[in-house]
């Protein structure tokens, strides 16, 4: 096993010793011209160089599968046998070479990810008691304070506690703009400031940040294998028999050794094996660059056949961040009011209850405090035995308070201006009401026309907003239709009627309600900065929530599945030309085709690695 092993290590090296050996040979024979000295060395050669692959050979039959190297390994021998020293010697030269040159572009296609891990530092500088002292990353805890210094790496995901600069986000998002970061703003690890100094509080280290996320995501899906992988996988298990029953069942016709033994060798199915994955890997390295992850091959498929895309609408179409644009005040005593809903809002994560504190803007802590998130209605909070409502008309319904027709005018006043509502009541009666707005995100409208002339069919927003609200971003960003009002199960029931349809889905969202709707949707697309709840259901990440992003992932995915059938094709046809040519004329021999075999594989190699420098031109 040890020496198999040591063997199996030096293939580089044995396959360098067989050229050398093999060169040797025709030197002897075209200068000295001694005919046995040349066929002793192509003998030494043939039988050197077949080591590595009898013995991978070996180990495949061990486990009942008849791989390439059998049929290598099988024409080698034959060859020797009939005293061919120099198609032995040249057809594992080639393989060995083909082996190495198939493995060596392979890494190259990996490169997104060696890439990536080089951006982190191997050492930091730590602030503690206003002195600086650097350690190994290693040693670094969350709640350490960083010094980062102009160009350097970020090393952590952390806050801002001191100064100001400019950091190239592009190893996260893609993006080569530098972005601002001030006390109070999150940095990610593998970032770089580009300039100024920083102090920053460790919130996540290793592989627990975002940059750590993102390359064991690259890694899970570029080592993950798509239906048409396996089934490549398993035409291969029964066309390699097939190709040693032809070679078997043409000695017994022809009783010609040497064509029986040249169709093992041209019937070697690599550049048909190797040609999907090289392009899944490309393609996935590609959008690993761009702020883009595939979350796994068969994910590919599906993305470019999307028929519907369904987005969820707060912090997805809009920029996540609403704020308090309308009151009314349906009481004289505002201030126990006040501080109470801002005690219970403070409890919850939601956008809306954070503009509701950020409005409030006022500091109120209560020792017995119970807070109960109710999915796509609101929240209940009691504080000191007294129960405080806060949600939309269907939570305030469902607790049975009277809703006045006054209020209810107010409501749809609020609804039709597009502002989101949050009825407040206390002492079992209506005390205000808010209206809240999102902005649309930057670019939002021209994302989506590149990407309706991408392919996309069609458009819907499902939305546990107001109907009012909905329309007023459906109609901005030229959405056909939308529907506001649902819960989480109600959308979940929507996405189902379409694929009752036969209907490919996608669906976009950021928040923890989202997640079984990403779930359930035949790709599910989560935004990088939303809930690790949401991204770790869905199938495809945008780092940065710039859907220019989710354009290059559309078209790239389709050009994935292009370069999957051109390489099936010339893997297929370089086989056909091959096995036909050996019945047509007598031009074919052992050696050219190892030839032609590694020149198709290297070719299907070169034609997926074209995907690492895929590019969707920008229009904005």
């Amino acid at each position: 096993m040890l020496l198999q092993r040591w063997i199996l290590n030096q293939k580089k090296n044995i396959m360098y010793v067989s050229l050398v050996l093999i060169i040797l040979a025709y030197i002897n024979l075209f200068i000295f011209k001694i005919d046995t000295i040349t066929e002793m060395i192509l003998l030494i050669s043939g039988l050197f160089s077949t080591l590595p692959i009898m013995i991978q050979a070996y180990q495949s039959v061990k486990v009942k599968i008849i791989s390439i190297d059998v049929l290598v390994s099988i024409a080698v021998i034959g060859a020797i046998l009939i005293k061919n020293y120099d198609e032995a010697a040249i057809v594992s030269f080639l393989f060995l070479f083909g082996a190495y040159l198939e493995q060596r572009t392979l890494n190259k296609t990996r490169s997104a990810i060696y890439d990536l891990i080089e951006m982190i530092p191997n050492t930091v500088i730590k602030i503690s008691n206003n002195k600086t002292e650097d350690i190994d990353i290693d040693f670094v805890n969350i709640g350490d304070t960083l010094l980062v210094k102009t160009g350097s790496k970020v090393p952590v995901d952390g806050i801002v506690t001191h100064g100001e600069g400019y950091i190239n986000e592009a190893s996260i998002t893609g993006e080569s703009i530098p972005v601002v970061k001030r006390i109070g703003d999150i940095v990610y690890a593998g970032t770089i400031l580009d300039n100024g100094t920083l102090h920053i509080e460790t919130q996540k280290i290793g592989s627990d940040t975002t940059f750590g996320k993102i390359i064991e995501l690259v890694e899970e899906a570029q080592d993950s294998k798509s239906k048409a992988e396996r089934f490549m996988d398993k035409f291969s298990k029964y066309y390699t028999p097939f190709i040693l029953i032809l070679s078997i069942v043409t000695y017994i016709i022809t009783k010609n050794i040497e064509l029986s033994i040249t169709i093992l060798v041209l019937g070697c199915p690599g550049a048909l094996v190797i040609g999907i994955p090289v392009s899944n890997v490309s393609g996935i390295g590609n959008g690993a660059t761009n702020g883009v992850l595939f979350k796994g091959s068969e994910t590919i498929k599906d993305f470019s056949n999307i028929d519907v895309m369904v987005f969820d609408k707060t912090g997805t179409l809009t920029i996540g961040r609403p704020k308090v644009t309308n009151v009314k005040f349906y009481t004289k005593y505002q201030n126990e009011m006040l501080l109470y809903l801002n005690a219970i809002e403070k409890a919850s994560n939601h956008p809306l209850s954070q503009a509701i504190v950020e409005y409030i803007n006022i500091d109120s802590t209560y020792d017995h405090i119970h807070v109960e998130t109710i999915k796509g209605k609101g929240i209940i909070g009691t504080i000191n035995d007294k129960t405080i409502y806060a949600g939309n008309l269907t939570l305030i319904k469902e607790a049975n308070i009277q809703v006045s027709s006054d209020i209810l005018a107010d409501i749809e006043t609020f609804e039709k201006e597009g502002h989101s509502i949050i009825l407040v009541v206390y002492d079992n009666d209506i005390k205000a009401l808010f209206g809240i707005r999102d902005e649309i995100r930057p670019n939002m409208e021209n994302d989506l026309k590149q990407l309706k002339k991408s392919g996309i069919k069609s458009f819907v927003i499902l939305s546990g907003d107001n109907q009012g609200s909905v329309n007023r971003v459906a109609k901005k960003l030229g959405i056909d239709h939308a529907i506001g009002n649902l819960l989480p199960s109600d959308k979940l029931k929507y996405i189902k009627t379409l694929q009752d349809k036969d209907k490919i889905v996608a669906y976009i969202g950021d928040g923890i309600n989202d997640s079984p709707s990403l779930a359930q949707a035949n790709i599910g697309i989560s935004i990088g900065g939303g809930t690790d709840v949401a991204i770790e259901t869905s199938d495809v990440v945008l780092i940065d929530a710039k859907f220019n992003k989710l354009t290059h992932a559309y078209k790239l995915s389709k050009k994935i599945i292009a370069n999957m059938k051109q390489n099936i094709l010339i893997a297929l046809g370089v086989v056909t030309v091959l096995i036909s040519g050996l019945f047509i004329g007598d031009w074919l021999s052992m050696s050219i085709g190892m030839f032609v075999h590694e020149a198709s594989i290297l070719i299907v190699i070169l034609n997926g690695m074209r995907l690492v420098k895929f590019k969707v031109k920008s229009n904005r």
